[in-house]
C-alpha cells in the first residue's frame, strides 16, 4: 500500500510541478500578485510530496520488500542496513527519483531563503525550477517508475551491485547529485534575468551563494568518488578520465569559472553576457552527465542504465532545456551590456583569464570524452582517448591556472600595478622556486611533473597565505584585524590553498609513485621503496552476504613493525561478482598500497604493493576547497537580505 502512495505522491507532484511553471510565469507577465505567489506553496508541495515517495521507496529498501521490482533487482535480505538504505539510489530509477527530490529541494530553499528577491524574479526562478522538475518527473512517471510491483515476489532479491556496497560510493551519488542538480539554480537564475530582461549587481550577488554551495557539494561528491576508485578498485589509480568521471569534472570547472564571474557581475557589472551564457553551459553539462550515464551510449562501471529509449528521452530534455535557453541568450545578448570599464591589468582582467583557461580546460576534457562516440557515428572507426591524451592536454592549462591564480587574487578592481603585486608575492615565488630546486635535487627520475607540481602547489599556498596577510593592512594590530578578515577572503585563500595540496598530490603521486607486482608465497618479503612487505597468512572467512580471502600482511622497516594490513578478494555469491579491498597503511607523507590476488597454479598468491607519495594530500587538498566553499558560503555578505538592492535592479531590455 505505502508504495501506490508513493507513486500516487509523484503523480501530484508532478501535477503540482505543471502549476508551478506556468502559473507564476503568466503572473510575473501581467504583475498579478496572487498567480505570482503560487510559486511559493506549489515549490513547498512539490519537495513533501516528492520527499514522501522518497521515504516510501527507503522503507521498501529497507523491510525487504520484494514484491516490488526494483527492490528484488537491487537489494538482499542479508545485505547491511547501510547498504539496503544506499540501494535506494544505487540503480536508475532511484537515483532519478534522488535527482528530482533534490530539484524540488533547492526548490524550496528559493522559498526559505529568497524572501528578499524581487518578486517577480522569485516568481520566474521558481516556474523555471518547476518546469525542471516536470521534465525529470514525467520521465520517472513514463520510462522509469520506482515502484512497479511484480506479479510474484522471489523469496529474495539479487542483489546491489557489489562494487557499490561500500561506505564511499554509499555517499558519493548524493553529494555529487547536490552539486549536479544544484547548478539547477544557476540555470534557473539566469532563464529568469533573460526573461526579465535584467542583469546587475544584484543578480550577480543573489546567483553566487546557489552556485557555490553546488560548487562544494560537486567537489566532495568527485572526491569521495576519487577516494573510492583509489582503495576499492584495487588498480592503484585515483582518476581514470572515464567518461563519467569526465561528466562529473566539466561542471566542476564550468561552475568555478561561474563563481568567479559572477563576482565581476557583482562588483563591476561586467561581463554579464558571458555570466549568463556560464550559468546556462553548468547545468547543460550535468545534464549531459545525466545522458551519458543513463543512455547506453558508453560502458562504465558508473553507468546506471543501458537503455537507448531513455537515453533519447534524456536527450530531448536536454536538447529542449539548452536549445530553449540559448535560444532566448541570443535574442537578450545585445541587451546584457557591461557598465564596467577596466584596464587590461586589473583584478577583472585576472577573472577574465581565470575563465577563458577554466572554460577552455572543460573543453579539452568535453572534447577528449565525446570524440570516441563522434568518430563512431561519422567515420565508423572505434577510438580510446585515454589518460595520455588528457594528461598532454589538460594539465598546461591547470599550471597556467596556478600560475596566475595568486597574482588575480591580489590584483585590485579596476585598474592596478602589477609591479606592486609582484614585489609582495616575491617571497611566495622564493618559496616555491626552492621546493621545486629541492624536489629536482633529490629525486631519482628526470621527470620535472614531481618538481614542477610540489613548487607549484608551494606558490599556491604561500601565495594564499600572501594575500589573506596583505588585507590586514600596515602596522601593528595585524593579527586581530587578520581574525576579523570576512569570512569571504579566508574562504577564497583556503580554497585556493586546497588547490595548490591537490597539485601537489597529484603530481608528486604520479612521478614518484613505486609499485611491485609479483606472486608471493607464505612468509615471502617484498622490498619496496624502503619497506618490507611480507604476506604471513591468507584466510577464507565469510561476511554477511560475501566470502573473503583475507591476506594478512605485516609491513615493516629497518626491522621495525610498521603495521598489519589485510588485503582482501571478496566474492558475492548472489551477484556472482568478485571485488577487491585494498589494504592500505595511510601516512601524511605516502600510502603503502597492498592488493591480492588469485592463488597460483605452483603456489602462492598473486600481489600487487605500491608506494605512493602523498596520496592523501589529493583528497585533503578537496576537502580544504569545500571548506573555503562553506566558509564563503556562511560569510554575512552572502546572508544579508538582498531587499535593499531592489531599488538597484534596472532593467536593460523592455520586457
Amino acid at each position: 500500500m505505502l508504495a501506490e502512495l508513493g507513486h500516487f505522491s509523484l503523480i501530484l507532484a508532478f501535477v503540482v510541478a505543471l502549476v508551478q511553471a506556468t502559473l507564476p510565469l503568466v503572473g510575473a507577465a501581467r504583475r498579478s500578485p496572487g498567480l505570482m505567489a503560487l510559486a511559493e506553496p506549489a515549490a513547498t508541495a512539490q519537495f513533501l510530496l516528492i520527499a514522501f515517495a522518497f521515504g516510501a521507496l527507503t522503507h521498501a529498501f529497507v523491510t525487504s520488500d520484494f514484491s516490488l521490482r526494483l527492490v528484488t533487482g537491487n537489494s538482499h535480505s542479508l545485505k547491511p542496513m547501510l547498504y539496503k538504505v544506499t540501494g535506494v539510489w544505487g540503480n536508475h530509477e532511484g537515483s532519478m527519483l534522488l535527482w528530482s527530490l533534490i530539484v524540488a529541494l533547492f526548490g524550496a530553499a528559493v522559498v526559505w531563503f529568497g524572501k528578499d528577491l524581487p518578486d517577480s524574479l522569485r516568481a520566474r526562478v521558481l516556474a523555471v525550477q518547476g518546469l525542471i522538475g516536470v521534465a525529470f518527473l514525467a520521465f520517472i512517471l513514463f520510462t522509469s517508475n520506482p515502484f512497479l510491483r511484480l506479479a510474484v515476489p522471489p523469496m529474495d532479491g539479487r542483489d546491489l551491485n557489489p562494487l557499490l556496497q561500500d561506505p564511499g560510493l554509499a555517499f558519493h551519488p548524493p553529494f555529487l547529485y547536490l552539486g549536479y542538480v544544484g547548478l539547477s539554480m544557476a540555470f534557473s537564475f539566469a532563464v529568469a534575468a533573460l526573461i526579465e530582461g535584467r542583469v546587475d549587481a544584484a543578480w550577480g550577488r543573489w546567483v553566487r551563494p546557489w552556485t557555490l554551495a553546488a560548487w562544494i557539494f560537486l567537489t566532495i561528491g568527485i572526491a569521495l568518488g576519487s577516494w573510492w576508485a583509489y582503495y576499492e578498485l584495487g588498480w592503484g589509480g585515483f582518476w581514470f578520465w572515464d567518461p563519467v568521471e569526465n561528466a562529473s569534472f566539466m561542471p566542476w570547472l564550468i561552475a568555478a569559472a561561474l563563481l568567479h564571474s559572477a563576482t565581476v557581475v557583482e562588483k563591476r557589472e561586467s561581463l554579464k553576457a558571458w555570466t549568463i551564457l556560464l550559468a546556462i553551459l553548468a547545468f547543460g553539462f550535468s545534464l549531459l552527465g545525466g545522458f551519458i550515464t543513463r543512455s547506453g551510449i558508453i560502458t562504465s562501471v558508473h553507468a546506471f542504465a543501458n537503455d537507448p529509449e531513455r537515453g533519447m528521452f534524456l536527450l530531448i530534455i536536454l536538447t529542449v532545456f539548452m536549445g530553449g535557453a540559448l535560444t532566448l541568450f541570443a535574442i537578450r545578448a545585445e541587451a546584457l551590456v557591461s557598465r564596467g570599464v577596466f584596464s587590461v591589468i586589473s583584478r577583472e582582467s585576472g577573472l577574465v583569464l581565470n575563465n577563458i583557461l577554466l572554460a577552455v580546460a572543460a573543453f579539452v576534457v568535453f572534447i577528449g570524452t565525446i570524440w570516441p562516440l563522434v568518430a563512431e557515428l561519422a567515420f565508423g572507426r572505434k577510438l580510446s582517448v585515454g589518460a595520455p591524451f588528457f594528461d598532454m592536454a589538460f594539465t598546461p592549462f591547470m599550471i597556467a591556472i596556478g600560475l596566475v591564480m595568486p597574482f588575480g587574487a591580489m590584483l585590485p578592481w579596476k585598474r592596478a600595478q602589477l609591479g606592486r603585486v609582484a614585489r609582495r608575492l616575491v617571497p611566495a615565488a622564493v618559496l616555491g622556486l626552492a621546493v621545486l630546486t629541492l624536489a629536482w635535487a633529490v629525486q631519482s627520475g628526470r621527470s620535472a611533473l614531481g618538481p614542477v607540481g610540489l613548487g607549484l602547489g608551494a606558490w599556491l599556498v604561500a601565495g594564499a597565505l600572501t594575500d589573506l596577510w596583505s588585507r590586514t593592512g600596515r602596522g601593528t594590530g595585524r593579527l586581530a584585524r587578520l581574525r576579523r578578515l570576512p569570512r569571504a577572503d579566508w574562504g577564497k585563500s583556503t580554497a585556493h590553498a586546497g588547490l595548490g595540496v591537490t597539485m601537489a598530490g597529484i603530481a608528486a603521486m604520479m612521478a614518484w609513485q613505486t609499485e611491485d607486482i609479483r606472486v608471493v608465497k607464505l612468509g615471502d618479503s617484498v622490498a619496496l621503496s624502503g619497506y618490507e612487505i611480507t604476506l604471513d597468512r591468507v584466510d577464507r572467512i565469510e561476511g554477511p552476504n560475501y566470502i573473503s580471502t583475507t591476506g594478512e600482511v605485516t609491513l615493516s622497516r629497518d626491522g621495525q613493525v610498521i603495521s598489519t594490513l589485510y588485503p582482501e578478494k571478496r566474492f558475492y555469491p548472489v551477484a556472482a561478482m568478485p571485488t577487491t579491498e585494498a589494504a592500505i597503511d595511510n601516512g601524511f607523507l605516502r600510502d603503502i598500497y597492498v592488493v591480492i590476488g588469485d592463488p597460483q597454479d605452483g603456489g602462492g598468491w598473486a600481489m600487487r604493493s605500491y608506494y605512493k607519495p602523498l596520496a592523501n594530500w589529493i583528497w585533503g587538498g578537496a576537502i580544504l576547497m569545500a571548506l573555503g566553499g562553506f566558509l564563503s558560503l556562511t560569510d554575512r555578505r552572502f546572508r544579508v537580505a538582498a531587499g535593499a538592492r531592489r531599488a538597484t535592479m534596472k532593467p536593460v531590455a523592455a520586457e
